[in-house]
């Protein structure tokens, strides 16, 4: 599996998945307003802040492209499919 794939850390910030050494919950009144981890990265000074749980991250650092799309895709069981054919 190709570690270099894109990482999404929320409001549109991204981060190369092979770049990121380590991940730090925010607690206390720091969290909030989007504030969830601090995500640092190689070659940046400073960690950038996710709106992400490190949980949900780490989770994306381990998966290949296609299969977060898929993931992004499912529909629910309950839910109609949007075309009547059978393409969603």
């Amino acid at each position: 599996m190709s570690a270099s794939h894109m990482v999404f850390l929320g409001f549109g910030k991204y981060a190369r998945a092979d770049r990121i050494y380590a991940l730090e919950p925010i607690m206390g009144e720091e969290r909030g307003n989007g504030r969830r981890t601090l995500v640092w990265v190689d070659g940046m000074p400073d960690p950038i802040v996710a709106s992400r749980t490190q949980e949900t991250i780490i989770e994306e650092m381990g998966t290949e492209p296609a299969a977060r799309h898929a993931r992004r895709s499912r529909r629910r069981p309950d839910q109609d499919p949007l075309f009547p054919d059978g393409h969603s």
